[in-house]
């Protein structure tokens, strides 16, 4: 057991490139697991925490996470959360920015840090920069201030020497070391010879809140992306399914869509059936503006809601944890437009 004074920190390991190793045979990458992790960085022993890890059975690759591994993570950290004082979740980078959006609206009332990273190349390899993420993300969860208080009790995903609101981030490189960009809102903390936070940006929870997880998703949704010369009949036959309850339009710069009757018809179709239209920008940086051109107005009056500049990561989950709440309808579409976990800037904020 560890001392009572002694900052405490929980691997939840998950899978991903950072534990794999190479099979010899047919060079492809193989989820290995935690202990393999722990031989390959030796340096975690010169860190005065206790530390301890949990390992997802199987290792989960991240293009195959599901909500349900969500919720799990979500448990995990419920249950073991007056044990430690912050959490590091490795994770594979496909799927990290959904993740880390999911578990920032299912930990309502989270006090403590829950920092996620992986890597690009396996942490075994000589090039490895799973070794920096991965200590680094430690020592962001267990920083605490001169009061005690954790210095980011926020989702966040940790990569390539900056710390990101896990709902902001998005994955912009499949090759290179910096994998994750926050377009819209500023890092929280930089990583150079010393760790830098942004204390200002931190969001943190009411006083005397506790830590309260929803862990409900109705994935009855669809994301569909403008593009042009999009077909009537195809559109069509998705957005008529019986059992949807939310799409989500990518449309084009701040908010707009073609002028074509028959799109016009089908979302008002649409949002009369009580399903959920939510406007997101093609654009990696800006905003949905949807009065500031015909063309994004005729949405506005269709009944689709301004989903800012909210990332489709982020507005996936947001959807399906509201959805999965089983609101009124109303309040559900009220909730899509507020900033409920910092996803979102609003126009006054």
């Amino acid at each position: 057991m560890k001392a009572s004074s002694q900052t405490s920190i929980l691997i939840i390991y998950t899978g991903g490139t950072i534990g794999m190793t190479r099979n010899r045979e047919t060079g492809a990458l193989e989820s290995f697991d935690f202990e393999h992790l722990r031989g390959n960085v030796p340096e975690m022993s010169n860190f005065d925490y206790h530390i301890e890890a949990i390992t997802l059975n199987p290792p989960i690759d991240s293009s195959d996470m599901e909500p349900s591994h969500w919720a799990k993570m979500a448990r995990l950290i419920e249950k073991n959360y007056e044990t430690y004082d912050g959490f590091v979740i490795l994770h594979g980078t496909d799927t990290m920015a959904y993740t880390a959006s999911a578990l920032s609206f299912m930990l309502q009332g989270l006090a403590k840090p829950v920092v996620i990273t992986g890597s690009q190349i396996p942490i075994g390899q000589l090039r490895t920069d799973g070794k920096e993420n991965f200590l680094t993300s430690i020592e962001i969860a267990a920083a605490k201030d001169k009061e005690g208080h954790a210095m980011v009790p926020e989702v966040c995903i940790y990569f390539e020497s900056q710390l990101m609101r896990g709902n902001r981030t998005t994955k912009i490189n499949s090759e290179g070391f910096n994998a994750f960009r926050s377009f819209n809102f500023p890092c929280l903390a930089n990583a150079g010879i010393d760790i830098k936070y942004d204390t200002h940006l931190v969001r943190r929870p009411p006083s005397g809140s506790r830590l309260q997880v929803e862990s409900a998703m109705d994935n009855r949704i669809i994301v569909v992306t403008l593009f042009p010369g999009i077909r009537e009949d195809i559109l069509s036959s998705l957005l008529h399914v019986e059992s949807l309850r939310g799409v989500i339009l990518k449309t084009y710069g701040s908010g707009n869509a073609p002028q074509k009757p028959w799109l016009m018809h089908t979302l008002e179709e649409l949002c009369r059936r009580g399903v959920v239209v939510v406007n997101v920008t093609q654009c990696k940086t800006g905003s949905v503006q949807m009065r500031r051109y015909e063309t994004g107005l005729q949405l506005l009056h269709a009944g689709v809601l301004n989903g800012f500049d909210c990332t489709i990561e982020a507005m996936v989950t947001k959807m399906m944890f509201l959805l999965g709440r089983n609101l009124p309808l109303d309040e559900t579409k009220r909730l899509m437009c507020q900033n409920i976990a910092g996803e979102i800037t609003l126009p006054n904020e």
